[in-house]
Protein backbone atom coordinates (compact mmCIF):
# COMPACT_ATOMS: atom_id res chain seq x y z
CA UNK A 1 0.00 0.00 0.00
CA UNK A 2 1.44 3.37 -1.03
CA UNK A 3 0.18 6.47 0.75
CA UNK A 4 0.77 9.74 -1.11
CA UNK A 5 3.10 10.95 1.58
CA UNK A 6 5.49 8.01 1.21
CA UNK A 7 5.85 8.18 -2.58
CA UNK A 8 9.18 9.82 -3.45
CA UNK A 9 9.47 12.97 -5.54
CA UNK A 10 11.39 11.00 -8.17
CA UNK A 11 8.57 8.46 -8.48
CA UNK A 12 5.93 11.15 -8.93
CA UNK A 13 8.13 12.91 -11.49
CA UNK A 14 8.55 9.66 -13.41
CA UNK A 15 4.82 9.01 -13.36
CA UNK A 16 4.18 12.52 -14.66
CA UNK A 17 6.66 12.10 -17.50
CA UNK A 18 4.97 8.98 -18.84
CA UNK A 19 1.39 9.98 -17.99
CA UNK A 20 -1.14 9.70 -20.80
CA UNK A 21 -4.15 10.55 -18.66
CA UNK A 22 -5.20 12.59 -15.68
CA UNK A 23 -5.73 10.50 -12.59
CA UNK A 24 -9.10 10.03 -10.93
CA UNK A 25 -10.26 10.22 -7.33
CA UNK A 26 -11.83 6.95 -6.17
CA UNK A 27 -13.95 7.38 -3.05
CA UNK A 28 -14.93 4.36 -0.96
CA UNK A 29 -17.51 5.00 1.76
CA UNK A 30 -19.49 2.76 4.09
CA UNK A 31 -20.72 2.56 7.65
CA UNK A 32 -17.92 1.54 10.00
CA UNK A 33 -17.31 -2.21 9.77
CA UNK A 34 -18.82 -2.78 6.32
CA UNK A 35 -15.40 -3.44 4.78
CA UNK A 36 -14.36 -0.37 2.79
CA UNK A 37 -10.91 -0.15 4.38
CA UNK A 38 -10.20 -3.83 3.70
CA UNK A 39 -11.29 -3.48 0.06
CA UNK A 40 -9.16 -0.35 -0.26
CA UNK A 41 -6.08 -2.10 1.13
CA UNK A 42 -6.36 -5.07 -1.22
CA UNK A 43 -7.13 -2.82 -4.19
CA UNK A 44 -3.94 -0.86 -3.64
CA UNK A 45 -1.81 -3.94 -3.03
CA UNK A 46 -2.74 -5.18 -6.52
CA UNK A 47 -2.53 -1.89 -8.45
CA UNK A 48 0.63 0.22 -8.71
CA UNK A 49 -1.15 3.20 -10.28
CA UNK A 50 -3.27 4.13 -7.28
CA UNK A 51 -2.11 5.87 -4.11
CA UNK A 52 -3.88 6.40 -0.83
CA UNK A 53 -4.98 9.81 0.30
CA UNK A 54 -3.89 9.85 3.93
CA UNK A 55 -6.34 11.90 5.98
CA UNK A 56 -5.55 13.95 9.03
CA UNK A 57 -7.59 13.20 12.14
CA UNK A 58 -7.93 14.35 15.72
CA UNK A 59 -8.91 10.80 16.75
CA UNK A 60 -6.51 8.83 18.91
CA UNK A 61 -4.40 6.17 17.19
CA UNK A 62 -5.58 2.56 17.48
CA UNK A 63 -3.00 -0.12 18.34
CA UNK A 64 -2.96 -1.49 14.79
CA UNK A 65 -2.58 1.91 13.09
CA UNK A 66 0.63 3.50 11.84
CA UNK A 67 1.21 7.25 11.71
CA UNK A 68 1.43 8.47 8.11
CA UNK A 69 0.04 5.23 6.70
CA UNK A 70 -3.48 5.00 8.08
CA UNK A 71 -3.81 8.63 9.20
CA UNK A 72 -1.81 11.67 10.19
CA UNK A 73 -2.78 12.05 13.84
CA UNK A 74 -2.91 15.74 14.82
CA UNK A 75 -4.37 17.87 17.58
CA UNK A 76 -7.50 19.99 17.27
CA UNK A 77 -5.58 23.26 17.02
CA UNK A 78 -3.57 22.05 14.03
CA UNK A 79 -6.70 20.71 12.36
CA UNK A 80 -8.54 24.00 12.82
CA UNK A 81 -5.62 25.92 11.32
CA UNK A 82 -5.51 23.69 8.21
CA UNK A 83 -9.27 24.00 7.75
CA UNK A 84 -9.32 27.77 8.17
CA UNK A 85 -6.42 28.28 5.74
CA UNK A 86 -8.16 26.27 3.00
CA UNK A 87 -5.60 23.47 3.07
CA UNK A 88 -8.24 20.72 3.25
CA UNK A 89 -10.10 19.37 0.24
CA UNK A 90 -12.81 18.09 2.57
CA UNK A 91 -13.37 17.70 6.27
CA UNK A 92 -15.97 16.26 8.60
CA UNK A 93 -16.71 15.55 12.23
CA UNK A 94 -17.52 11.87 12.79
CA UNK A 95 -18.17 10.16 16.13
CA UNK A 96 -16.85 13.24 17.93
CA UNK A 97 -13.55 13.42 16.01
CA UNK A 98 -12.46 15.54 13.05
CA UNK A 99 -11.14 14.12 9.76
CA UNK A 100 -9.86 15.92 6.67
CA UNK A 101 -8.01 15.48 3.38
CA UNK A 102 -4.95 17.65 2.62
CA UNK A 103 -5.45 19.25 -0.81
CA UNK A 104 -1.95 19.73 -2.27
CA UNK A 105 -0.74 16.10 -2.44
CA UNK A 106 -4.01 15.02 -4.12
CA UNK A 107 -3.69 17.51 -6.97
CA UNK A 108 -0.02 16.62 -7.44
CA UNK A 109 -0.86 12.92 -7.79
CA UNK A 110 -3.75 13.51 -10.21
CA UNK A 111 -1.62 15.74 -12.43
CA UNK A 112 1.06 13.04 -12.61
CA UNK A 113 -1.45 10.45 -13.84
CA UNK A 114 -1.89 8.59 -10.58
CA UNK A 115 -5.29 7.69 -9.14
CA UNK A 116 -6.02 8.70 -5.56
CA UNK A 117 -8.09 6.50 -3.28
CA UNK A 118 -10.18 8.07 -0.51
CA UNK A 119 -11.43 6.09 2.48
CA UNK A 120 -13.90 8.74 3.70
CA UNK A 121 -17.53 9.03 4.82
CA UNK A 122 -20.48 10.49 2.91
CA UNK A 123 -19.92 13.99 4.30
CA UNK A 124 -16.39 14.08 2.91
CA UNK A 125 -17.49 12.56 -0.40
CA UNK A 126 -20.12 15.27 -0.78
CA UNK A 127 -17.54 18.02 -0.27
CA UNK A 128 -15.10 16.44 -2.73
CA UNK A 129 -17.93 16.13 -5.28
CA UNK A 130 -18.58 19.86 -5.02
CA UNK A 131 -14.88 20.77 -5.18
CA UNK A 132 -13.67 18.46 -8.00
CA UNK A 133 -16.67 16.73 -9.66
CA UNK A 134 -14.94 15.85 -12.94
CA UNK A 135 -12.24 13.80 -11.23
CA UNK A 136 -14.50 11.88 -8.86
CA UNK A 137 -15.78 8.26 -8.85
CA UNK A 138 -17.82 7.23 -5.79
CA UNK A 139 -18.44 3.68 -4.48
CA UNK A 140 -20.62 2.93 -1.45
CA UNK A 141 -20.02 -0.37 0.36
CA UNK A 142 -23.01 -1.94 2.12
CA UNK A 143 -22.97 -4.79 4.66
CA UNK A 144 -25.08 -7.85 3.74
CA UNK A 145 -27.12 -7.45 6.96
CA UNK A 146 -27.10 -5.22 10.04
CA UNK A 147 -26.47 -8.32 12.16
CA UNK A 148 -23.29 -9.06 10.21
CA UNK A 149 -22.23 -5.43 10.54
CA UNK A 150 -22.46 -5.69 14.33
CA UNK A 151 -20.53 -8.98 14.30
CA UNK A 152 -17.71 -7.46 12.23
CA UNK A 153 -17.36 -4.53 14.61
CA UNK A 154 -17.16 -6.91 17.56
CA UNK A 155 -14.63 -9.19 15.82
CA UNK A 156 -12.42 -6.20 15.10
CA UNK A 157 -11.95 -5.84 18.87
CA UNK A 158 -10.49 -2.35 18.60
CA UNK A 159 -13.38 -0.30 20.01
CA UNK A 160 -15.04 -0.28 23.41
CA UNK A 161 -18.67 -1.51 23.63
CA UNK A 162 -20.06 2.03 23.90
CA UNK A 163 -18.17 3.06 20.74
CA UNK A 164 -19.50 0.02 18.86
CA UNK A 165 -23.03 0.88 19.99
CA UNK A 166 -22.62 4.44 18.73
CA UNK A 167 -21.27 3.28 15.38
CA UNK A 168 -24.23 0.93 14.90
CA UNK A 169 -26.66 3.70 15.83
CA UNK A 170 -25.08 5.99 13.23
CA UNK A 171 -24.91 3.29 10.53
CA UNK A 172 -28.52 3.65 9.38
CA UNK A 173 -28.08 7.36 8.78
CA UNK A 174 -24.87 6.76 6.84
CA UNK A 175 -26.49 4.04 4.72
CA UNK A 176 -29.32 6.41 3.78
CA UNK A 177 -26.85 8.31 1.55
CA UNK A 178 -26.18 5.37 -0.78
CA UNK A 179 -28.09 7.04 -3.64
CA UNK A 180 -25.48 9.80 -3.82
CA UNK A 181 -22.88 7.33 -5.10
CA UNK A 182 -22.06 6.20 -8.65
CA UNK A 183 -21.74 2.54 -7.67
CA UNK A 184 -22.87 0.34 -4.77
CA UNK A 185 -21.20 -2.91 -3.67
CA UNK A 186 -22.87 -5.27 -1.17
CA UNK A 187 -19.89 -6.76 0.65
CA UNK A 188 -20.96 -10.38 1.24
CA UNK A 189 -17.62 -11.81 0.14
CA UNK A 190 -14.34 -9.88 0.11
CA UNK A 191 -12.93 -11.42 -3.08
CA UNK A 192 -16.09 -10.76 -5.08
CA UNK A 193 -16.33 -7.21 -3.74
CA UNK A 194 -12.69 -6.57 -4.62
CA UNK A 195 -13.22 -7.81 -8.18
CA UNK A 196 -16.18 -5.46 -8.56
CA UNK A 197 -14.17 -2.50 -7.28
CA UNK A 198 -11.35 -3.34 -9.71
CA UNK A 199 -13.79 -3.55 -12.63
CA UNK A 200 -15.20 -0.13 -11.75
CA UNK A 201 -11.72 1.39 -11.53
CA UNK A 202 -10.58 -0.04 -14.86
CA UNK A 203 -13.73 1.09 -16.67
CA UNK A 204 -13.51 4.61 -15.26
CA UNK A 205 -9.87 4.89 -16.35
CA UNK A 206 -10.92 4.17 -19.93
CA UNK A 207 -13.47 6.99 -20.15
CA UNK A 208 -12.79 9.24 -23.12
CA UNK A 209 -12.48 12.39 -21.00
CA UNK A 210 -9.63 10.85 -18.99
CA UNK A 211 -7.62 9.34 -21.87
CA UNK A 212 -5.87 12.56 -22.85
CA UNK A 213 -3.71 10.87 -25.49
CA UNK A 214 -6.70 9.98 -27.69
CA UNK A 215 -6.96 13.43 -29.28
CA UNK A 216 -3.50 13.21 -30.79
CA UNK A 217 -3.96 9.55 -31.72
CA UNK A 218 -7.16 10.20 -33.66
CA UNK A 219 -5.63 13.19 -35.46
CA UNK A 220 -2.69 11.03 -36.53
CA UNK A 221 -5.03 8.21 -37.51
CA UNK A 222 -7.12 10.44 -39.76
CA UNK A 223 -4.08 12.05 -41.37
CA UNK A 224 -2.57 8.70 -42.33
CA UNK A 225 -2.42 8.15 -46.06
CA UNK A 226 -3.30 4.70 -47.33
CA UNK A 227 -1.24 3.44 -50.23
CA UNK A 228 -3.21 1.92 -53.05
CA UNK A 229 -2.65 -1.75 -53.64
CA UNK A 230 -3.21 -1.33 -57.41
Amino acid sequence: MTPIGTRTTAAVTAASAKSERRGLMLVLSSPSGAGKSTIARHLMEQDKDIVLSVSVTTRGRRPSEIEGVHYHFIDQETFDRMRDHGDLLEWAQVHGNCYGTPKAPVEKALSSGLDVLFDIDWQGADQVAKAMPQDLVRIFVLPPTMTELAARLERRAEDKPDVIARRLANARGEISHWRDYDYVIINKDLQTSLQKAQAILYAERMKRARTTWLEAFVEELLSEEIESGG
